[in-house]
């Protein structure tokens, strides 16, 4: 059997690094004065792993909400002897400029900074320390790095921490006496989203015969700034693309279009993404050439690529008008026109450009719900890398988050990994936690709904758990989000073990879902909130005494009885509410609260009850047989009387049909079973046997094995030997036995029960 796309597993190397990051003290490091962290003095690394950390590291800080940063990581790498780096990426906030200092005496060949806002002109002079060994240098949005503070010089004080660690510039000038003189072995500067005042012409002039990739996304062009790019003759990459939503004075025409790439004759990639087109670049529509649309250049629909020897591996032409036309030379084109345009658009823009990755994701939504997305595994892991990279962008969560929805559903399910789902629920829980935001947090919750619960949320079962009943916690929550929050409790707590149960519970579940139904209560309103808080309560509350304790203490019995008050014939209401009752009085300890006048005569007269067929009148009489099972010695009330009750128990199971379809789930019959070997309460002992009866007639294959598995036979055998059993009892336990005894003999099930709505046995 193959494996399913995107299901191969992570790297022996990926998993080490990970652990070794989340362990440090316990792996490389030792604590030092002042809680500093500090390399074993036996620790050697090359730069292939050293490489591989930091990244690492940068990457768990932006994608797993419970990976903290540490203060002094960088200066594990401050000595070149021990720990060498050669690649590094680091982005956002989170770095400063003491942890460029840190790791000032490497040779860097790579050094990445995205959005490192934090960074000040205190950093460009820890970057000449790399002027000789640096190949490519990114500083894409760090934009307060070209600033000094308060008008200092550039070389201040290097002891000062006067450098706003928050990444606050105040009083800020422009540092002009920095010009990357020095960097001579530089192939590859990105200076994108960078102040427009910074960038002269000149400084770019003493790389023209060397610069291979050059980026200036967001930067003003002018003639002069075109004249001296194109004389950089061995440009391979040019990125001269522009948020299309900003005001610019540059237009881009057929004679600059026509310059570039007749002057750059290397090019293989270009982005003039956003920029104004004027319509004299593109060839009339009729004169286009003929057939399926061509790469070949001297096909080309716009007239200055039609100068191109070959056509390039990338062009990027997002919010523009080039990208509709037809011809376009290029194997790789960003763009609005279609599915694989758009698809291209997020991949070669998520990393840097946040504003342009949303509206491409907005636009692959649209795709998903309208239409058919036809690259699954590629839309998807390009949304999660999305997610992922801007854990804090609002704009990406909305729509990465609605997208993830349609691209999870039903339509795609077969052609998804466990691991690729598994990153979905990631980046969804990410977003959750992130952000309180209604939009976000419905989408998300929607998502969640399109996975196996609880089978396949189970690996992040006490997140999921906490970030639910955090939204459900405000007072008046939007009622849609309210409504699959609740469902989505109910189902996480179906059908799971009892220590998860005992987890949920102590995170504040019970009290939770009672704070909701008292709402409801106030509100006079019985709807599905209120019916899934009760059928949650039941699931939760199942072999679990702690639980059945806590719903006890917080008040649950006064909402029962108000809710059957307010609520006389919601029939699924008094359901889910007898269902859990069930599950309290199973527990010996609790039962003694249950034995009240009021709580048994509301009990009695619900054996006369029809709501949804014999559900209600069945749990209210499971309830007094565990009460009748505790003896005469226990019943101290004066009315109503323990015999009354009984005969009306007896009358009520007389009534029931025994071919009842059930909606109701047994993982165990130990509560029935413990019935069964009695003469306190032989009416208990006829509902335990009448319950069994039902179930291995109506579910022969589920309910047989189950009972023969739990040893029942032989306690059944034990009821056809008690003298106080009663002979219809007696008579319905032998049909249990022979029921059995004939399944073990054939399997074969033949009265299928497979339209039955399970829920989770109260």
């Amino acid at each position: 059997m193959t494996a399913k796309a995107g299901d191969n597993p992570d790297t022996l190397m990926t998993l080490a690094t990970v652990f070794c990051l989340r362990n440090l003290r316990k792996t490389m490091c030792y604590q030092g004065f002042g809680n500093e962290l500090c390399l074993r003095s036996d620790i050697f690394l090359p730069s292939e792993i050293c490489d591989k950390l930091v990244n690492t590291y940068m990457e768990l800080l932006h994608t797993h909400s419970n990976f903290e940063p540490e203060e002094s990581f960088f200066q594990l790498f401050s000595d070149p002897r021990s720990t060498r780096l050669t690649r590094v990426q680091l982005r956002e906030d989170l770095v400063h400029d003491r942890d460029l200092e840190a790791i000032r005496k490497q040779d860097l060949i790579e050094l990445h900074l995205t959005y490192c806002n934090s960074l000040s002109s205190r950093s460009l002079r820890t970057l000449t320390w790399f002027q000789e060994t640096l190949v490519s240098l990114c500083l894409f949005g760090c934009n307060h790095i070209f600033y000094r503070k308060g008008g200092a010089p550039l070389a201040c004080n290097e002891d000062s921490e006067e450098d706003d660690e928050e990444g606050h510039v105040s009083k800020r000038a422009l540092e002009t006496n920095f010009n990357f003189q020095g960097f001579n072995r530089l192939r590859l500067l990105n200076l994108g989203g960078l102040p427009d005042e910074l960038l002269g012409t000149a400084f770019l002039s003493q790389w023209k015969d060397r610069l291979a990739s050059l980026v200036l996304y967001n930067v003003d062009l002018s003639e002069e700034l075109i004249c001296t790019v194109v004389e950089l003759v061995n440009l391979r990459h040019l990125d001269i693309s522009r948020e299309s939503r900003r005001t610019s004075k540059f237009k881009m025409t057929k004679r600059i279009l026509t310059a570039i790439v007749q002057r750059l004759v290397n090019l293989v990639s270009l982005d003039i993404s956003g920029q104004i087109m004027l319509d004299n670049c593109t060839v009339q529509q009729f004169e286009e050439a003929m057939g399926h649309p061509s790469i070949e250049p001297c096909k080309s629909s716009i007239y200055p690529f039609q100068d191109l020897k070959r056509p390039l591996q990338f062009l990027g032409l997002y919010e523009t008008t080039l990208c509709n036309v037809t011809h376009i030379p290029a194997y790789k084109v960003t763009g609005s026109k279609n599915e694989d345009q758009v698809l291209n658009a997020i991949e070669a823009y998520t990393e840097f450009r946040p504003e342009l990755a949303h509206r491409a994701i907005n636009q692959l939504f649209d795709i998903a719900r309208i239409q058919h997305c036809s690259q699954l595994l590629r839309a998807l892991q390009l949304v999660i890398a999305a997610l992922k990279c801007h854990k804090y962008d609002k704009s990406i969560q909305v729509t990465g988050s609605a997208a993830l929805f349609y691209l999870t559903n039903t339509e795609y399910r077969s052609d998804q990994s466990v691991r690729l789902r598994r990153a979905v629920i990631q980046v969804v829980l990410n977003g959750m936690e992130q952000y309180q935001e209604v939009t976000v947090q419905r989408n998300c919750c929607l998502t969640l709904c399109n996975f196996s619960i609880p089978e396949e949320l189970e690996f992040q079962y006490s997140r999921v758990n906490q970030l639910l009943l955090q939204i459900l916690e405000p007072a008046r929550q939007d009622e849609s989000i309210q409504r699959i929050a609740v469902h989505l409790c109910n189902a996480l707590v179906c059908q799971v073990d009892n220590h998860h149960k005992e987890a949920v519970g102590k995170m504040g579940f019970v009290k939770t879902m009672l704070n909701l139904i008292q709402k409801k209560l106030q509100d006079r309103m019985c709807d599905q909130v209120m019916e899934f808080s009760w059928s949650a309560l039941w699931n939760i509350t199942d072999e679990t005494p702690d639980n059945c304790q806590m719903f006890l203490n917080s008040r649950g019995m006064n909402l029962f009885l108000e809710c059957l008050q307010e609520f006389p014939d919601k029939q699924e209401l008094h359901r889910n509410m007898l269902g859990l009752l069930g599950n309290v009085a199973e527990v010996k300890a609790l039962r003694p609260q249950l034995l009240t006048p009021q709580f048994i005569v509301v009990f009695s007269n619900l054996l006369d009850s029809k709501a949804d067929g014999i559900e209600v009148s069945y749990n209210a009489c499971g309830v007094l047989s565990h009460v009748m099972f505790d003896g005469p010695e226990v019943w101290s009330m004066e009315e109503p009387k323990r015999d009354s009750v009984m005969e009306k128990m007896w009358e009520a199971i007389q009534s029931w049909d025994v071919s009842s379809r059930r909606n109701i789930n047994y993982r165990s019959f130990e509560p029935i079973l413990r019935l069964l070997p009695q003469s306190i309460s032989p009416v208990s002992q006829h509902w335990a046997t009448w319950a069994l009866y039902n179930l291995v007639s109506v579910y022969p294959s589920k309910y047989c094995p189950l009972l023969i598995k739990e040893g029942g036979m032989s306690l059944l055998e034990n009821v056809l030997e008690l003298e106080s059993s009663h002979s219809e009892t007696k008579d319905m336990a032998r049909k249990v036995i022979e029921q059995c005894e004939s399944f073990k003999e054939d399997p074969m099930e033949t009265n299928q029960g497979l339209d039955v709505n399970y829920e989770q046995r109260g």
